[in-house]
């Protein structure tokens, strides 16, 4: 390290104030691999204390350890200086740690009221819950987070975003000493990160420890006051977030720099593999119109709510066109379902890869094949040999780690989850991969991976949309780029041009001008 300074040890601060927790020596074992190999990290209280490491480096399941979920096979666990064995989050949660999670753990049968409280309804006489109570005091926590929903609305009613801040709300019914936040920002609205960044002030503010985890940069160095590091289940150091700098973390999280760069722009595309006139669902967008040539790579840029994943639905079968025509390859299509999509060679990687793109129960071999069962069964019989060697082609290819293939994908990082869901789309064979936030809870490593392959894709005659809420990764990896804004496409860019300012322009619904944003098609 250049310019920071890196301390392997866990304890008292260098100011001399003992931490409000020591995660001493903690190791974690699973069938087949070492999760944690002796993990020491300390807390401070009113710090926030960020956590950085590549997809399986172990941080989620540090967490789930001082939060009671998993119980460690070796180390301590000291609050406050008292020793604490926790077997189940209840206890952990009582002695005032709360684990804000990633996978999001709602019950959509319930309202959000009763998830918030869960596990401590306010009761009245007769042992009875107390409704009037029980709204009143989540809609004064709702407040608080600004939330636009009800505590009377049922979650599977809510989207992505808002499951995520009732997660949050949870945090915010006790009077916690330490919050672990869990990939907080993965799902939420520009609007609404600013607000979950004052609560965590606040909390901080009030003598809180915070663990913080994410792989943005930019929250980690807003955020916090230090950064540790693991690496393959093992602690690689702390830094101070002031003497530090992006480059300096990274090597720590992969043990090299990364050169981003802006996607490379050939200009001898083949003809239109995708082409949207005027298309339309009611309600939801209208008079969508751009195309995709083989060979390219066009990235769609737009707030969340801004139409993006609904124009990729629709294409993919998913949604019902109002108006408007869809050609594929030069031919109109009537695209009435995913398996008409399929059929056509369209190939949709999902926003959601948890909920819609794996069956997180299933081996990784039986989910790779999902999409293409007709390739590696007989007669109605799978055949598990044709499926070995899908899984070993592209296991090998896009350099996913497991310990085998029978290995539940709900065991694996959230990079090696989405190389899966990748994987079992090429195996179609696409002339259109759609990938909706390819990239979404993903280490910087992997993100690097991901992007390389997008790229390798288009080379070999792919046509590819991406769509992104991340402003660094729509430009790094599209030839051109579509901008939305309340339902409608509101510029088209070339994408060695676009300035972020444009950008900015085109996606907040302002007017762009050609000569300003180097645009090729702007629209009012």
């Amino acid at each position: 390290m250049s310019t920071a300074t890196v301390t392997h040890t866990a304890g008292a601060s260098a100011h001399g104030e003992a931490p409000i927790l020591s995660l001493v020596e903690i190791t974690k074992k699973f069938p087949g691999v070492i999760a944690l190999n002796k993990v020491s990290l300390d807390v401070r209280a009113g710090e926030v204390h960020a956590l950085l490491g590549e997809n399986g480096a172990g941080k989620s399941t540090l967490m789930k350890v001082l939060a009671g979920k998993h119980i460690p096979n070796g180390g301590q666990i000291l609050l406050e200086g008292e020793e604490k064995v926790f077997e189940n989050p209840k206890q952990a949660k009582q002695s005032g740690i709360v684990l804000i999670h990633q996978e999001q753990s709602l019950v959509p049968e319930m309202s959000v009221a009763e998830n918030i409280y869960l596990g401590s309804l306010p009761k009245k006489w007769g042992n009875r819950v107390d409704w009037k109570t029980l709204h009143r005091d989540s809609t004064a926590i709702l407040d608080r987070l600004k939330c636009s929903f009800s505590s009377k609305d049922l979650v599977s009613d809510l989207s992505i975003a808002k499951k995520q801040m009732v997660e949050i709300a949870r945090a915010l019914v006790f009077t916690p000493k330490i919050v672990v936040f869990d990939e907080p920002t993965a799902s939420l609205t520009d609007h609404e990160k600013p607000v979950l960044y004052e609560i965590i002030n606040t909390l901080r503010d009030q003598g809180v420890g915070i663990v913080y985890i994410s792989h943005r940069m930019d929250e980690i160095f807003h955020l916090s006051q230090r950064i540790s590091v693991l690496r393959d289940g093992e602690y690689n150091g702390t830094v101070n977030t002031a003497d530090t700098n992006e480059d300096e973390v990274t090597k720590l999280m992969i043990g090299r720099s990364l050169e981003l760069d802006h996607a490379s722009k050939p200009k001898d595309f083949g003809e239109n593999m995708l082409e949207l006139r005027g298309l339309t669902v009611d309600g939801v967008f209208e008079d969508v119109s751009f195309s995709v040539r083989k060979g390219e790579i066009v990235g769609m840029y737009g707030l969340v709510g801004a139409g993006r994943s609904e124009v990729a639905e629709t294409i993919f079968g998913l949604r019902k066109i109002s108006s408007g025509e869809m050609l594929l390859d030069g031919k109109a299509e009537h695209i009435h379902s995913t398996h008409d999509a399929v059929a056509e060679g369209i190939a949709l990687v999902p926003e959601d890869r948890k909920d819609q793109g794996l069956i997180l129960g299933m081996n990784c071999r039986d989910n790779m094949t999902l999409a293409g069962l007709e390739t590696v069964s007989s007669n109605g019989f799978m055949k598990p040999a044709a499926e070995k060697l899908v899984y070993d082609k592209y296991q090998q290819a896009m350099k996913i780690k497991t310990p085998s293939w029978r290995q539940k994908v709900g065991n694996l990082s959230g990079g090696n989850q989405q190389k899966i869901v990748i994987g079992k789309w090429l195996h179609t064979h696409p002339k259109l991969l759609i990938l909706d936030e390819p990239t979404r809870g993903i280490d910087v490593g992997s993100k690097a991976e991901i992007h390389a392959l997008i790229k390798d894709l288009a080379k070999t005659g792919y046509a590819v949309l991406v769509i992104s809420s991340e402003m660094p990764e729509v430009l790094g990896v599209s030839n051109r780029i579509v901008a939305m804004y309340d339902g409608k496409v509101t510029a088209e860019f070339d994408g060695d041009e676009v300035s972020e300012d444009a950008l900015v322009q085109a996606i907040t619904g302002q007017y762009v001008t050609s000569g300003d944003a180097s645009a090729d098609r702007p629209v009012t």
